[in-house]
């Protein structure tokens, strides 16, 4: 099935708590259809700025708005627990009333594992042990008791209650760039995230769609979702209204239909503003 053009912003938290209120609440008034945060302990491009724990601060925002998804955009899995974050999830899906997108990847920053003395492996059992987690926590969230033997993770008998609002589970959103991890989003997943040049984005979305092939699921049914990072992208799409349709419009032909776009810097909010009302609405209607 084709997907809706969907927008949301993602507001690295690197900001006082009263700005990312403000923030968020201008975010939502412009009707951007979902708010997204990161999962780090630092900043990795500013990483001795101050920088707020984000299941924390989701839970927190979420008393703070009461329209759009919200999220992050993603949570590390070496970070956490399966058990425990999914027991996060299921409480701010409470806070939020139903509104949780459940975001999850491998973890990638390895100078800020290695600082706050975070084990780091290595690739192969970094993918492993995310299979492992994504398996564990959907039966988690749709499953009154668990027992569970894998290479990683163990339980035995574990309840899970209450259940989350949104049933039969909150949608997980995956990031994933290579083959293995996209045969996981094939899946699991509801929304695959990624980000990269639009060549990389068609090839990725492509192994995504053979993904699906090769256990029979509609490719149809995932939100193919892109973390509009400026860099990759080669624009700042907050330049102006051009620019935002310029980066909508390559990306959409590359496979697209989410766009999730990093916060503009506060000057740009004018910008920001004229977009979400001019533009949006226009996209979409396309």
């Amino acid at each position: 099935m084709e997907q809706p053009l969907r927008f949301g912003i993602v507001r690295n938290q690197n900001l006082p708590w009263e700005t990312m209120v403000r923030h968020w609440q201008v975010f939502e008034a412009l009707g951007f259809d979902s708010i997204w945060h990161a999962d780090h302990y630092q900043r990795p491009s500013l990483p001795e700025e101050p920088f707020l724990e984000g299941w924390t601060l989701l839970a927190a925002l979420a008393l703070k708005t009461s329209t759009p998804r919200i999220g992050i955009l993603v949570s590390s899995n070496t970070f956490r627990h399966p058990p425990l974050l999914a027991k996060q999830a299921v409480t701010v899906d409470h806070i939020a009333n139903g509104r949780l997108e459940f975001g999850l990847g491998t973890g990638w920053f390895k100078p800020e594992h290695e600082r706050f003395g975070v084990p780091f492996p290595e690739t192969p059992e970094l993918v492993a042990r995310f299979a492992e987690a994504v398996e564990l926590i959907d039966l988690l969230l749709t499953q009154d008791t668990t027992t569970w033997t894998g290479t990683y993770y163990h339980l035995h008998d574990a309840p899970f209650r209450p259940a989350a609002i949104q049933r039969p589970r909150p949608p997980l959103t995956l990031g994933a760039h290579g083959p293995r991890m996209l045969k996981i989003v094939a899946r699991y997943g509801d929304r695959w995230n990624s980000y990269g040049t639009t060549a990389e984005i068609r090839e990725r979305n492509d192994r995504l769609d053979e993904a699906c092939a090769a256990i029979g699921r509609d490719p149809g049914q995932i939100i193919r979702s892109l973390y509009g990072w400026t860099i990759p992208m080669g624009v700042d799409p907050w330049s102006s209204v051009e620019a935002f349709a310029d980066v909508v419009g390559r990306y959409r032909e590359a496979g697209m239909s989410e766009f999730l776009m990093e916060a503009p810097h506060e000057p740009q909010f004018p910008m920001m503003e004229r977009i979400a009302r001019e533009l949006l609405p226009a996209l979409r209607n396309t």
